[in-house]
């Protein structure tokens, strides 16, 4: 069985990439399909010598960083690939990805991380954050992104939705049905750690809006006893603004898990889809203190893997940090770790190869049949 694996770009190693490298594995015979592929090193060895085929964008110079401004580009550029050699494709979606063409005996599986946010959930944050001459343009293209997007669903036999919040966003935008299967953590690689912690709080996240680091800022600001370490791309720019909050940037990974590793929580304020540095951290046994909507409601449980927040305020986040405090001493350590391995690499491999292979039978007969 020659299998596509569509994945909307390879321009940084985070969750989405981690959750194709653990599709590659499920799948036989594959090949990846992306729009722009800038991995190199370390990044590149993840997904082994699998055959990588990249659109026309990968010409323009620069790639590597200009390609978030490409995205009026890339609905055409990703209907270019010429899939028709395949029985299956998967793509990896949250942005383009699931809007590949195929023929009607081929099977469509889409693992959809979240449809796209700038044009559906974000697109009022999105749009406050244009500067004033371009709304106008920014909006007509935004109109024009949820009509391909909406137009593209029908393309998609089975959606996966990586949470059950995913999940009903899928049937909320695309009026589909979406199986959920959680994201792979990789939790054997974190050591974990049943014994007391330094005095310090922990966020591991890019600096983009959506992330509300500086809601976590404002919140340690007001606070002088407690002190925060920001980990993770552009969080830098936070260092020095208090004395409690250092922004560290991106560190090695074997620096980033001690962090997760002495820490006395993980901390964060993001709605998140899923939430795979929340479980990163849990698999150290460090409890999260995390805000209660999105992916942290079926990662955390309150007073036993941490502690939720229904606001994002500052104030509720400092409300939660007492709460967290109060009961520190009665967490099981044991327990989050616990947790934390439901959400393991080696599960997500055995129901998703399981999913794929239950719907490829039932295709192959369908097509047997003459129904297809």
């Amino acid at each position: 069985m020659k299998t596509a694996v569509v994945h909307d770009w390879l321009t940084t190693w985070a969750g989405s990439e981690r959750v194709l490298e653990a599709i590659v594995e499920c799948v036989p015979n594959a090949e990846i399909f992306t729009l722009v592929n800038t991995l190199r090193g370390e990044e590149r060895e993840h997904l082994g010598d699998i055959s990588i085929n990249t659109s026309l964008l990968q010409r323009i110079p620069a790639v590597g960083r200009l390609y978030r401004y490409l995205l009026p580009l890339m609905p055409l550029c990703v209907e270019q690939f010429d899939l028709s050699d395949f029985e299956l494709i998967v793509s990896s979606s949250h942005a383009v990805a699931k809007g590949v063409l195929k023929r009607p005996e081929q099977l469509h599986i889409c693992y959809c991380h979240t449809p796209i946010r700038y044009a559906w959930d974000l697109y009022h944050q999105y749009m406050d954050s244009v500067a004033t001459p371009l709304k106008p343009i920014a909006a007509l293209f935004l109109h024009y992104i949820r009509l391909w997007d909406l137009s593209t669903a029908v393309r998609v036999d089975h959606f996966v939705a990586n949470s059950k919040y995913v999940a009903r966003r899928i049937r909320n935008v695309y009026r589909r049905r979406a199986k959920v299967i959680y994201p792979p953590v990789d939790v054997g690689s974190f050591e974990f750690n049943p014994n007391r912690r330094e005095d310090f709080y922990v966020c591991v996240s890019r600096h983009v809006p959506y992330k509300k680091l500086e809601l976590i800022v404002r919140a340690f600001a007001k606070t002088p006893k407690r002190k925060v370490y920001l980990i993770g791309e552009g969080t830098h720019k936070f260092d020095g603004t208090y004395p409690n909050v250092r922004g560290l940037g991106t560190l090695r990974e074997e620096d980033m898990k001690r962090y997760l590793r002495e820490a006395k929580a993980f901390v964060y304020a993001a709605e998140e889809d899923f939430g795979i540095s929340m479980v990163e951290a849990m698999a150290c046994g460090t409890p999260v203190v995390a805000f209660g909507r999105g992916g942290a409601v079926e990662i955390v449980e309150e007073g036993k893997s941490g502690v939720l927040f229904k606001e994002q305020t500052p104030s509720a986040l400092l409300e939660a940090l007492e709460r967290f405090e109060a009961l520190e001493g009665n967490l099981d350590r044991h327990y989050i770790r616990a947790k934390a391995e439901s959400f393991s690499k080696e599960r997500f491999i055995r129901e998703f190869t399981r999913f794929v292979g239950e719907k490829m039978d039932k295709h192959r007969r369908r097509q047997e049949k003459g129904t297809v």
